[in-house]
């Protein structure tokens, strides 16, 4: 997968309010953790949307993005706003191809403005952004090939870091990217996951964390 998709960018439904606590785990104590959630409570405030072409929703204790289209990103977002942060969360590819990509999302103002970071299953990551509904990479004309992917049906813990102006990708506790941009201070964090050319990415998301850095 030397390619990335530019062209076809799919949004969920609109993002919904919800307060830090509503729905997520307890923090257990860690003063460091901003907002978190295992996706046991459906009422959480993610987004859910069903159509032909997509779901974004709460399954089996998750949350599970599946994309039956080509060349199309979807997404959810629980309808937050933070400045700085450090997000992470597990990923476990349950369908679909290998070529395909999914992540996590920061900074996030609307549809059309975000920035992202990406991995796929056959071991390739990379950051980027929305910007006036243009999706563009910050890392290259290509996402990156990186050993820290565990590829195939397989969980990845995935980590982006937004801080200041710089943009870093963790993938199982290593650091495989960095890059640069200051057009988005703050905004809503997100999941995210798309297709390229075969239909039926299937990806299942728990233990989202955002923490303070």
């Amino acid at each position: 997968m030397s390619r990335f998709a530019v062209i076809l960018v799919l949004a969920t439904a609109l993002t919904l309010g919800c307060s830090l606590t509503s729905g997520a785990a307890s923090s257990g104590g860690d003063t460091s953790i901003l907002f978190q959630d295992d996706f046991s409570d459906t009422g959480s405030g993610w987004d859910s949307t069903t159509t032909d072409s997509a779901l974004t929703d709460y399954a089996s204790g998750a949350y599970r993005i599946w994309v039956n289209d080509t060349n199309s990103d979807y997404w959810a977002n629980p309808g937050l706003s933070f400045t700085d942060v450090r997000i992470e969360v597990e990923a476990t590819k349950v369908g679909g191809p290998d070529d395909n990509d999914l992540g996590v999302i920061c900074r996030y103002q609307d549809t059309e403005n975000f920035y992202f970071a990406l991995v796929s299953s056959d071991g390739f990551a990379g950051i980027g952004k929305t910007k006036a509904g243009q999706q563009t990479l910050l890392t290259g004309d290509n996402l990156s090939p990186t050993d820290a992917i565990n590829k195939g049906n397989s969980k990845n813990t995935i980590r982006l870091d937004c801080l200041g102006s710089s943009l870093s990708l963790l993938v199982n506790g290593t650091q495989v990217i960095t890059a640069t941009d200051s057009d988005f201070a703050k905004g809503d964090v997100g999941l995210m996951a798309g297709t390229y050319d075969t239909p039926g990415t299937d990806i299942q998301f728990d233990n989202f964390v955002v923490r303070a850095p």
